[in-house]
């Protein structure tokens, strides 16, 4: 691996452990040249994943645009980034699981917003919002009476 301070051809591993529940290895390394250290990543490659969109067209899933969208929904609760970063990998985990190299973007919605409500309605609600379009304050009105229902279920 070649040292990103000095350029370096080669370095040495340091330390190794078992990151990501075990779908990655991160290494710590040091460059015999420069003598600092730097992280890396090893993971497997996995097969592409191809999302198809409302409108028809089809891209390649992204985890970073799935963790962007989380953050954007989590933005201002007391949720910490490392949840954040377990909801992202447990729902490309899921999405993944399913075993189909193609995946309907209505689907990821769904899954998300599954985790998103049993983790903080607030970003539920947020990410609801933007996700299902709502038309008018009406249907937003029924999805918040609808998880109101749904807490005095579990609270009764």
């Amino acid at each position: 691996m070649k040292c990103p301070f000095c350029s370096y051809h080669d370095s040495r591993v340091v330390d190794s452990r078992s990151v990501e529940e075990g779908n990655s290895i991160r290494r710590r390394r040091e460059c015999p040249k420069c003598g600092k250290r730097f992280t890396t990543y090893e993971k497997y490659e996995e097969a592409p994943l191809v999302v198809s969109k409302k409108d028809g067209r089809r891209e390649l899933f992204d985890g970073k645009k799935l963790l962007a969208g989380l953050l954007k929904a989590f933005e201002k609760r007391p949720v910490s980034l490392e949840k954040v970063q377990e909801i992202a990998d447990s729902v490309e985990r899921e999405i993944r699981q399913r075993g189909e190299s193609e995946i309907d973007s209505t689907i990821i919605g769904e899954i998300v917003m599954n985790h998103l409500e049993q983790t903080d309605q607030i970003a539920y609600v947020r990410f609801a919002s933007v996700y299902r379009q709502f038309a008018d304050v009406n249907n937003f009105m029924q999805e918040l009476q609808r998880i109101m229902n749904k807490n005095n279920t579990v609270n009764s």
